[in-house]
Formats: C-alpha cells, structure tokens, sequence
C-alpha cells in the first residue's frame, strides 16, 4: 500500500472518530429530566430524601423523582388524574405531588 493511500485511510478514520464524538453530545442533549412522570420503581433518579437513585421511587408519578424524556416532551406527557380529578402533568422541575408520607 502506498503511502498516499495509507495516509488517506488514516485520516478517513480520524475523520469518522471526530464526526462519532460530536454526535454522542448532540444525541444526549436530546432528552431531558421530566420530574413526575415515571412508575414505582421506574426513575432514572432522584427520588427525594432517604432514597439513593435509579428505581428508587415507591409510588407512581412521584413528584420528586425524574426519569429522562425526549427533549420537548416532559410537560405534554399524558398521565392519569390525580384522585381528587385535576390533572396530572410533567415538569422540569421537582413537584410536591404525590410523594409518599
């Protein structure tokens, strides 16, 4: 092989690996952190005090534990009515709705 043609191998691999590291950032920045929107045991984190992290949350749609959504989404997730019958919706930031006594 001549070395035209190695070098050009080796810059189409440096290429490739320099377009494969940009697009990991931009695929990680399409989701986002929807706080009261995953099941028991379903959070990616945060589930208030006294629990550790990921699938620690001990009731549906706890207010304070986060599970990561696309981007854009977290507040028009459709979820079920709260008891009392008023709605129930994502936010971006920790709620104090049904968090566990």
């Amino acid at each position: 092989m001549s070395n035209t043609a190695k070098s050009l191998v080796v810059a189409s691999a440096v290429a490739a690996a320099l377009a494969a590291s940009t697009t990991v950032p931009a695929a990680a920045q399409s989701k986002e952190k929807c706080y009261g929107v995953s099941l028991a045991g379903q959070n990616d984190c945060a589930a208030g005090p006294g629990t550790t992290c990921a699938g620690t949350s001990v009731t549906d749609y706890q207010g304070n534990a986060w599970t990561l959504v696309d981007a854009g989404s977290c507040v028009g997730i459709e979820l079920p009515k709260m008891a009392d019958g008023s709605a129930r919706m994502g936010s971006l930031e920790a709620l104090e709705r049904d968090i566990p006594a």
